[in-house]
């Protein structure tokens, strides 16, 4: 028996932010983190301190312990649509995000997503080396962390951080770089984006859409 997998939430929707912004995707998102606790009454002790998302606990929609990759995988397919056209069944894809989803994906987990026809993608902050197999590779560096993960399919870099600035950045391996605005309540941040990808154009402008249009 392989691993046991901690979810919080396993849901169908439209990937709102980076390179695949606007395509359909079942988000698994797995319970734990490296960087914070997910409690705010350690948010200030946190090495990530501006995280948005709820990856604490089992108790989301679709969420859970699994005890096998073969059971995760079964409930991520329930997830995709029910639909007999195989080209919708080409276009499955299957994001792994946290938390920070590297801390319990492996190449069981992998595999077996793989095998029912999921495009396997994962968000991570970089400081875990992933297993083999992924097919998209997206790191979010934090601020103050040892990035082990220096090549990959796009960075996305949340913009601004107290050191971290995208020129730490912009000399290493990945395809793609994105610049998404901090999302607070205070400031907006979008206009300094658009000033640093327009006078630094390997940078892309990364909002997140899903946060706009109103969906999970």
């Amino acid at each position: 028996m392989g691993r046991r997998y901690l979810v919080k939430e396993v849901f169908y929707t439209l990937q709102g932010e980076g390179a695949h912004a606007g395509r359909p995707a079942v988000f698994c998102r797995f319970s734990l983190c490296n960087l914070w606790t997910g409690r705010e009454e350690d948010r200030a002790r946190a090495v990530c301190t501006f995280c948005d998302t709820d990856f604490v606990g089992q108790d989301g929609p679709g969420g859970g312990q699994f005890e096998t990759a073969s059971e995760l995988a079964d409930a991520v397919a329930r997830k995709w649509p029910n639909d007999k056209n195989p080209r919708h069944h080409r276009e499955r894809m299957v994001v792994l995000t946290g938390g920070e989803p590297l801390l319990q994906v492996d190449e069981a987990l992998i595999k077996a997503l793989k095998a029912r026809g999921f495009y396997v993608a994962v968000e991570t902050n970089g400081t875990i080396v992933p297993p083999l197999g992924l097919d998209w590779i997206c790191v979010s560096p934090k601020a103050r962390t040892q990035l082990q993960l220096t090549s990959g399919d796009e960075l996305k870099l949340v913009y601004p951080q107290s050191d971290n600035h995208p020129a730490d950045f912009a000399h290493l391996d990945f395809g793609i770089f994105s610049l998404q605005p901090l999302d607070t309540d205070d400031i907006d941040h979008i206009p300094g984006v658009l000033r640093y990808c327009l006078k630094h154009p390997q940078w892309r402008l990364s909002l997140q859409t899903h946060k706009i249009v109103g969906i999970s």
